[in-house]
């Protein structure tokens, strides 16, 4: 029964698949509204994609995320701060994991972790919301690092260190290739001084983050959990992301073996994900018929969705 709703709605939603992986295809059909969602099928959209700042910043896709949440769960997860993503998005109706799922704000639910590695969870003010930052205790080298790397790397023209609370990024998009190099060095000769982090690599920008066994696939499995959806059969994870640091989600998906982990790229590229869109604007399609198969649907049981934003 699960698979053959889950074929429909792959059929619903335009999925095809391609030589190379899976690829969403927005364009392909039009939902009506004799079309219906599965009766047994509770689809679980989690995604990070979209990293760039404009495309949250634009009313459309703001519009789309928020019509989106009101028929799913929906959560953000990036690699930046979690104030700054929630002030580039500007939705209240959405849960919000920031650091690369080092801070995140959920529902105040219990949570239940296979290996008992989840941390304490406090409140937020209010009652209504329980943060979650498993790499509190590293905030004080995360400052020292910040402010050495920003007096190492000002001569660089275009190196720019940026603070998101739990990890630093040294963003080089606009460097040049003979100062690359350089910049490169002077991050590693920081590090050898704290043993604790460790350097990764996103699009155009070196991630420094606390070596701990967490990061957004962790991030999804706790968002999962805290919603009281870990261990549902019914439930269909959907991610959307367009960065490297996304690949661990992916994972997630894969290894529940249901679901659609959905990269965002031009390009053919390696990568764990078994769908793809073109770019931002194809994200966008899809979120709006997303939605609007939701609404078309005649189906009394909830849906659920998270998805998140990634950089």
């Amino acid at each position: 029964m699960f698979k053959r709703n889950f074929a429909k709605l792959n059929q619903a939603m335009g999925f095809q698949r391609s030589s190379n992986r899976q690829k969403v295809q927005p364009g392909v059909s039009d939902l009506s509204s004799n079309e219906r969602a599965p009766n047994s099928c509770h689809p679980v959209i989690n995604g990070s994609a979209v990293s760039d700042d404009a495309n949250y910043s634009s009313w459309m896709m703001r519009a789309a995320v928020r019509e989106v949440a009101k028929y799913f769960p929906t959560a953000i997860i990036s690699g930046r701060s979690r104030d700054k993503v929630k002030g580039f998005v500007q939705l209240n109706n959405i849960y919000y994991a920031g650091s690369h799922g080092m801070d995140i704000m959920a529902p105040p639910r219990p949570v239940r972790s296979s290996d008992g590695k989840y941390h304490t969870v406090s409140l937020d003010r209010k009652g209504n919301e329980a943060v979650f930052q498993p790499a509190q205790k590293f905030l004080p080298s995360i400052q020292k690092i910040l402010k050495e790397l920003e007096e190492a790397i000002m001569k660089i023209q275009g190196a720019r260190v940026e603070n998101n609370r739990f990890c630093v990024s040294v963003h080089f998009r606009q460097v040049r290739d003979e100062d690359y190099g350089i910049l490169e060095e002077k991050v590693k000769s920081i590090l050898k001084h704290y043993p604790d982090f460790r350097l990764g690599w996103g699009k155009k920008v070196m991630e420094i983050r606390p070596s701990i066994e967490w990061d957004k696939g962790n991030a999804l499995e706790y968002l999962l959990d805290t919603l009281g959806l870990g261990n549902c059969t019914d439930v269909l994870p959907v991610y959307i992301g367009d960065d490297r640091t996304d690949e661990d989600a992916f994972k997630v998906i894969q290894k529940r073996g249901q679901g659609y982990p959905i990269v965002v790229a031009s390009s053919p590229k390696d990568t764990k994900a078994s769908y793809s869109l073109h770019d931002p604007s194809e994200v966008l399609t899809f979120l709006l018929r997303l939605a609007r198969w939701r609404k078309a649907s005649s189906s009394s049981r909830s849906l659920s969705q998270i998805w998140g934003v990634g950089s």
